[in-house]
């Protein structure tokens, strides 16, 4: 997709949450409904731009194939702001899944990451259905107690994950104005809402 003012120099190096979303059928929807799509990327390249550059995300200068992209956050709790943000968006017929994870990076070279936390992201985005957000559990740990006003996560347990070595806790991350019921693929475990449902939009440096 195009990247427009949303691609930014300076990735963040070190432990980052990456955010890698791509359009739920995107191939049927161009087969099916092309003049809506044409559309419908344009609308969401504007909204990609917008709301990266309003969570202080970065994106990768090449990173992304089709209708997928890449943003990287110095801060867990951007991040999933960001994912939100962009899940309650109008971006129809386009509905997006989102995985977010946090974990040490590497560069492939100045404007590109390489390595497993971006595979690991990826694989999570994978799993997720058109308008959901599936975090990590390093990531939904990190974020618990800061969610967005009136964020809750669900708890969807340890799963292998494609190609990984080690399992992944992963959670489901909604608010009530996105979609909030989808297929699943294991018994899902609602968390406490008193433990972590947050009111306040406050976020701590512990969590960034």
């Amino acid at each position: 997709m195009g990247r427009g003012d949303a691609v930014m120099s300076g990735l963040p190096t070190g432990t980052v949450t990456l955010l890698l979303a791509d359009v739920e059928g995107s191939t049927r929807l161009w087969e099916n409904q092309p003049e809506e799509m044409t559309a419908a990327v344009a609308r969401l390249d504007r909204v990609v731009c917008d709301i990266v550059a309003a969570h202080n995300g970065v994106r990768p200068v090449e990173q992304g194939e089709g209708d997928s992209f890449v943003v990287a956050f110095a801060r867990a709790a951007d991040a999933v702001g960001c994912a939100l943000e962009l899940q309650r968006a109008p971006l129809a017929p386009i509905r997006l899944r989102i995985g977010v994870h946090t974990g040490d990076v590497q560069l492939r070279d100045e404007g590109n990451y390489a390595g497993p936390t971006i595979n690991r992201t990826a694989r999570l985005r994978d799993l997720a259905h058109g308008g959901q957000t599936v975090l990590s559990g390093i990531t939904s740990d990190v974020v618990v107690d800061r969610l967005p006003a009136g964020a809750w996560l669900t708890d969807l347990g340890t799963h292998p994950l494609r190609d990984l070595p080690r399992p992944e806790r992963w959670c489901s991350c909604a608010i009530p104005t996105c979609a909030t019921t989808f297929p699943r693929c294991a018994p899902q475990r609602p968390l406490s809402p008193t433990t972590f449902r947050c009111s306040s939009p406050a976020l701590s440096a512990a969590a960034h």
